[in-house]
């Protein structure tokens, strides 16, 4: 029998067609709102610095509630959680479009982070749909490359829809088209995904969840006083320190819990611990080293000596390069899985994005040059953004998917964050500190945050190798059907 004439193949057809809707609404959220920060700066009459606090809010929301979220949707059914976090993106959407002033939007922009769980509840649909096919985890991989290379295309379509639009509308009008999107999606999740009922038993750990809030909270709230107070300050090493303990504290708490909220046993096992670590070390490039490399490429080399001196319009031509290579990755994952395998896959993308990131230590004094680094990046990049929950999903038992995939994404985020604040230290050493006219960061501190991207990369390669090889692997599918 083909796959085509399984009947629950079929089904599941419409069902990724339904969340490719979501899909490119996520990455509407993603793209739109880079080109126009500095005029939502002007519109909330604040200073263009102030923008940062609205990615730190967002991230810390966002590894915050993918554990509790992920859980709920083992128990309860992952279509539920993912019309919950839905609803309360579009929430966090609508008060930013109608935000009076900077703290309203940065309520609504952290409450926007919820969306960064519906990737990892998506695989976990899909994984979940697939059960009994006897294909079931090549049939996640090649619809989680689907997914996500709707994704990236939509984070283009985002960034060209706002750029162009800015100075045709008022701002409430440019900022309410995403939720109207968002708004959108939670009516197609309502009616478009069938809703199965969660296979895990027990409860929500508020116990763990109180102790993990209070863990990432403390570190997050040293990374952010690193950059408001610099590395010499006592107060963000205490509070770092104090999270630490609190996450050791929580680690043996969560070991005595029947039914945790961070399932650490599992975290623990063979199948899981290279994955999530992989995700939490891709995390440092692909969301700590976005606003590092923006900079450099608009810095004017007559000025402070390196740099492209690139257009406002040259840095989207990157991003949109950067984004294609990831789109491309993502749709070339079932080739490069079936030519490699699982873990091959893997390790190759994760070589990749090695690679991407130390080709700008020598070269990076032109734009092609930027263009062919990004654009190799942006292969590995986007292969992990589509591997990575799909293997998680598939090293997990079946009640446990929603968490495994779920927990991909939060080390993600905290990767991300943790990087965002070393590279923040390290572009104003001696920057705009020292040299307040010119304003700009010292050259070795970019070349501080592309070694640190790729000397990431090869951990997350080396990580892998531990990947036991029976993980995901199935019998090959043919390339067409």
């Amino acid at each position: 029998m083909t796959v085509t004439q399984d009947p629950r193949v079929r089904g599941l057809f419409a069902i990724v067609g339904f969340l490719v809707c979501v899909e490119l609404a996520s990455g509407i959220l993603q793209g739109y709102y880079t080109p126009i920060f500095s005029d939502i700066a002007d519109h909330l009459d604040i200073a263009d610095a102030d923008v940062n606090w609205f990615e730190a809010a967002q991230l810390i929301v966002s590894a915050l509630v993918v554990p509790p979220l992920a859980r709920m949707g083992d128990l309860v059914g992952h279509k539920k959680v993912l019309l919950l976090s839905t609803a309360v993106t579009a929430v966090g959407s609508w008060v930013m479009a109608f935000a009076p002033s900077f703290a309203t939007f940065l309520v609504g922009a952290a409450i926007q982070g919820a969306y960064v769980v519906w990737l990892p509840l998506e695989v976990a649909i899909i994984h979940r749909r697939t059960a009994g096919t006897g294909r079931q985890h090549q049939l996640t991989r090649r619809a989680a490359a689907i997914l996500v290379g709707a994704l990236e295309l939509a984070v283009i379509i985002g960034a060209l829809t706002s750029g162009a639009l800015v100075e045709a509308t008022s701002m409430t009008v440019l900022l309410a088209l995403p939720a109207v999107a968002v708004t959108a999606c939670f009516v197609i999740i309502w009616f478009g995904i069938e809703d199965m009922e969660g296979t895990a038993t027990g409860g929500i750990d508020l116990g763990g969840l109180v102790l993990l809030t209070a863990s990432i909270g403390l570190v997050m709230g040293g990374l952010i006083a690193i950059r408001l107070q610099g590395p010499g300050s006592m107060l963000p090493w205490v509070l770092i320190l104090l999270g630490l303990v609190v996450l050791s504290v929580f680690g043996r708490y969560e070991l005595g819990q029947d039914d945790p909220i961070v399932d650490v046993r599992l975290l623990r096992t063979p199948g899981q611990w290279p994955v999530q670590l992989t995700a939490f070390l891709f995390g440092m490039s692909v969301l700590g080293a976005q606003i590092p490399l923006s900079t450099f490429a608009r810095t004017d080399p007559d000025v402070a000596g390196y740099g492209l001196g690139a257009s406002a319009g040259f840095v989207s031509t990157l991003i949109g390069v950067y984004v294609i290579f990831l789109a491309i990755g993502a749709f070339t994952l079932p080739l490069t899985t079936r030519a490699l395998g699982p873990r091959g896959a893997l390790m190759m993308s994760s070589v990749l994005v090695a690679v991407g990131y130390a080709l700008w230590l020598p070269f990076h004094d032109h734009t092609w040059q930027a263009l062919i680094n990004m654009a190799v990046a942006g292969l590995g990049s986007g292969a992990l953004v589509a591997a990575l929950p799909a293997t998680a999903a598939a090293a997990a038992p079946p009640e446990r998917t929603g968490f495994a995939t779920g927990m991909t994404n939060a080390t993600k985020t905290i990767g991300g964050a943790i990087a965002s604040a070393i590279f923040a230290i390290a572009l104003s050493a001696t920057g705009s500190i020292a040299d307040p006219e010119k304003g700009h960061a010292p050259l070795s501190g970019y070349l501080t945050v592309w070694t640190v991207c790729a000397v990431a990369a090869l951990c997350a390669a080396a990580a892998l190798m531990m990947l036991p090889r029976h993980v995901a692997e199935e019998p090959a599918l043919p390339l067409v059907q």
